[in-house]
């Protein structure tokens, strides 16, 4: 006898929608956009608006995943790279698998200012006076 199969979960959706509150003269503009054809309705006027500041942004989310990216093996992280850091306004977010190294030479202030969380698989060499500062960023 052949066993009944159900589907538990049906297909996740390809988008997701969401809400946002606009002032009435905003939306007056792209409802007029809308009238005279450049979009086929209010959502495709806010989609491509989204597209563009994402392309527009592009080299910087493409950064901000390469930061978020778990790197294998040994890293250190020292002074000069988390001042670079400090000076564009980045947070790191360490993510190793291995061994995660903090130099001697980081203070903990700069490590607060630059270090936005840290997750190692393996083992993270700091100083105690570092590991204390980053106590809550340490997952």
């Amino acid at each position: 006898m052949m066993a009944e199969v159900r589907q538990l979960r049906g297909k996740q959706p390809d988008n997701e929608k969401i809400t946002i509150n606009l002032g009435f003269v905003d939306l007056g503009r792209i409802d007029l956009l809308v009238q005279e054809g450049f979009y086929s309705n209010r959502s495709d006027f806010i989609r491509t608006a989204i597209r563009k500041q994402l392309d527009t942004h592009g080299e910087a989310v493409d950064r901000s995943i390469e930061r978020h990216t778990m790197e294998l093996g040994l890293r250190d992280f020292g002074r000069t790279e988390l001042e670079q850091l400090r000076a564009a306004g980045e947070v790191l977010h360490i993510k190793v698998v291995g061994l995660a190294r903090i130099g001697s030479d980081v203070t903990p202030d700069l490590a607060r200012a630059t270090i936005g969380s840290i997750t190692v698989l393996g083992s993270l060499q700091a100083s105690a006076d570092i590991k204390k500062a980053l106590a809550d960023r340490i997952l």
